[in-house]
């Protein structure tokens, strides 16, 4: 029997149809704002099966931090030769329109695309909204004593915990994407949304 299965029960109301985004970046939120997208993925979930992932990968303004590249592996030669956010947003923003938008720390990555938008003088789609699947993970998580910061477990841990595939390990090195994340994020959402099935 799956333990607190009822702390997961906002994962039961989620919609069939939805799509899942990540994002790797320069780095972190510092005093001089916040950073550059580096790679924007999507993973398109329908009839709560994964459907299509892309990414984007977008040039961006700032250096990328020495940190943030060995998370991601992107180096700022390479982030150059992308093509600008703003030339690849109005396919992205197909993407977003009219949907629900699942994301593993929406605090982080949300704030972080609509700057982009705003910075660039684009104008967002209609969306259904944002669900944060790390935040909602929190009760869950703490009942389960499994490692939790202030944000909710990360998506490595669930990632173990679930027993789900992981595929940062199946791609080699640990090395994250903001596609690969995205899809990750879209497996552990709906095994939660199924965990009580789980013995």
């Amino acid at each position: 029997m799956a333990m607190y299965k009822e702390l997961l029960w906002i994962f039961t109301q989620l919609p069939d149809d939805y799509i899942v985004l990540d994002t790797e970046t320069t780095g972190l939120p510092d005093e001089n704002g916040l950073p550059d997208i580096v790679t924007l993925g999507i993973t398109v979930v329908r009839n709560r099966e994964i459907a299509e992932s892309v990414e984007f990968k977008t040039r961006p303004q700032e250096h990328i931090a020495e940190e943030a590249q060995s998370i991601h592996g992107i180096t700022n030669e390479q982030a150059a030769e992308f093509k600008s956010f703003d030339s690849q947003w109005s396919q992205m923003a197909e993407y977003l329109s009219d949907q629900l938008i699942v994301i593993h720390n929406a605090s982080f990555d949300w704030p972080i695309l609509l700057d982009h938008v705003v910075r660039h003088g684009l104008a967002m789609p209609e969306i259904q909204g944002v669900f944060c699947s790390q935040k909602a993970a929190i009760p869950w998580a703490q009942a389960m004593n499994l490692p939790c910061s202030h944000r909710g477990p990360s998506l490595d841990t669930l990632t173990k915990v679930l027993g789900v595939e992981d595929l940062r390990a199946k791609k080699g090195g640990g090395i994250h994407g903001a596609e690969i994340d995205s899809r990750q994020t879209a497996r552990i959402v709906e095994v939660m949304r199924l965990y009580e099935f789980i013995a």
